[in-house]
């Protein structure tokens, strides 16, 4: 990317981001949610639903909201080219979907991520990429319009900046963890740190209460 169209698109996805982060505090502000006293999570008692966007996944699949029904789902949102939380993360996710193998299969979660770096991030990048943490996990990339409507509606922030090095560039992002329900909307939100275990515990205690 030449310097004066990365500027452009460091800026653009700054002011999203700004906006994205505004309506995920109005969503907080907004909405009742639950936490008990064994969870940190951010529990919706109204879940939302999640708006209308279409992505492809790392088998260049079609991957829209009818993807997230009829299943519990985690979304993570990051990069491949991220040196620390994303594949932290997606190790951690890699230890719960083992801790919920004893779930019925209609309770274990698909675990997803989606890319915030489209520019880079490819299906074919992701094929390989995401898999390596679990062959079940699903990697999701498209065109930054339709990103940015999945990210703005769960109020998902990110935005690039120069790299270090000055070649190139990086993408701070949210690292919250986002779970939909069967229904496709938005059920909870797990924030940092991510642990297995704590994870475990919350994920097993909201499918009970929510059914």
């Amino acid at each position: 990317m030449d310097k004066p169209l990365r500027i452009a698109v460091f800026a653009l996805v700054a002011v999203l981001a700004a906006v994205a982060g505004m309506t995920l505090a109005r969503w907080i502000q907004g909405t009742p949610a639950t936490a008990g006293a064994d969870t940190r999570a951010l529990v919706l008692q109204a879940p939302r639903a999640l708006p209308n966007f279409l992505l492809t996944d790392h088998e260049q699949q079609p991957f829209g909201p009818a993807r997230l029904r009829g299943r519990w789902t985690l979304l993570f949102f990051g990069f491949t080219h991220c040196p620390d939380v994303c594949p932290t993360t997606l190790n951690t996710l890699a230890g719960l979907a083992q801790a919920l193998e004893d779930l019925p299969p209609a309770l274990q979660p698909s675990i997803t991520m989606v890319s915030v770096d489209p520019m880079r991030d490819t299906a074919e990048v992701l094929s390989t990429y995401v898999p390596f943490f679990n062959p079940d996990f699903v990697g999701v990339t498209g065109e930054m319009g339709e990103i940015l409507t999945l990210t703005r509606g769960l109020g998902v922030a990110f935005a690039y900046q120069p790299a270090a090095n000055e070649e190139g560039y990086t993408v701070e992002h949210t690292a919250s963890v986002f779970l939909v329900d069967p229904r496709g909307h938005l059920a909870a939100i797990f924030s940092t740190p991510h642990r297995v275990d704590d994870l475990d515990r919350e994920y097993r205690q909201i499918v009970s209460e929510i059914g």
